[in-house]
């Protein structure tokens, strides 16, 4: 439902994405978070938020990055679930005054996500468009398990499994759904890789966009690149150094 990124500097990540994906951006009324907050807009409609990485997450180690928060009906009986299943809780679950109630955990193989119950009626799920993050992919070290935990708490339900090339980690790619489209794939991590959740941003011209973001200190870390079913992707790392990816 919400798509966050938490960076060091969130005035250079504004300029970055608005130039290189198209947002516009809308600044949250003060007092009504905690802290300052900017929401990311593809047209007209809200779909993420930009925020500082607090100071203890820092001190902590963690690096810049973007979090995708996923609707669930109830958050407290899903970070219940999820402890059962192994699951660590990393924060939460906490109420936003107007906005819902939120919890961060992290997966059995270790890969941050979060929950959100929003305050009022679910909004249904629409296609991804361009400016929107049309697919979420999971890299871990056990497709099997991951799979299992997603498939308990969330629902989600199998489109298909493909067989990776070894040069790609091997393994089976495993997309998933709760709709009438995909929602993402999970594969197996490249050794050395974190397990780790990366969003991918739909764009009109990969090869452009691609250009625009190194033009402005992103580094190239995969691609652009064909994928089945004739689609184009490219992974990235932004100047403060979050992960994203773009499709078209």
């Amino acid at each position: 439902l919400w798509y966050e990124l938490m960076t060091t500097d969130t005035a250079a990540a504004k300029a970055f994405y608005t130039e290189v994906i198209g947002w516009s951006t809308s600044e949250w009324a003060e007092g009504e978070m905690p802290m300052p907050y900017t929401m990311w807009m593809a047209g007209e409609e809200p779909f993420g938020g930009l925020m500082e990485l607090p100071e203890e997450a820092r001190n902590m180690g963690v690096p810049p990055h973007w979090m995708a928060y996923v609707g669930v009906p109830d958050a407290d009986a899903t970070v219940a679930q999820a402890k059962e299943l192994g699951a660590t809780v990393l924060n939460g679950p906490f109420d936003i005054p107007g906005v819902g109630r939120i919890a961060i955990l992290q997966d059995p193989q270790g890969a941050p996500f979060s929950i959100f119950r929003p305050e009022g009626e679910q909004k249904a799920a629409k296609p991804p468009s361009v400016g929107k993050v049309s697919w979420n992919e999971l890299s871990t070290t056990n497709v099997e398990a991951a799979w299992d935990f997603y498939e308990a708490i969330f629902d989600w339900k199998i489109t298909s499994d493909m067989d990776m090339p070894a040069e790609m980690g091997g393994g089976i790619y495993r997309m998933y759904t709760k709709s009438e489209w995909s929602y993402g794939g999970i594969g197996k991590a490249m050794p050395g890789m974190p397990n780790a959740w990366m969003y991918y941003i739909q764009v009109g011209d990969l090869d452009a966009a691609v250009q625009r973001a190194q033009s402005m200190g992103a580094k190239l870390l995969n691609g652009p690149m064909d994928v089945p079913g004739g689609d184009r992707v490219a992974q990235l790392m932004d100047p403060q150094g979050a992960s994203f990816a773009m499709h078209w």
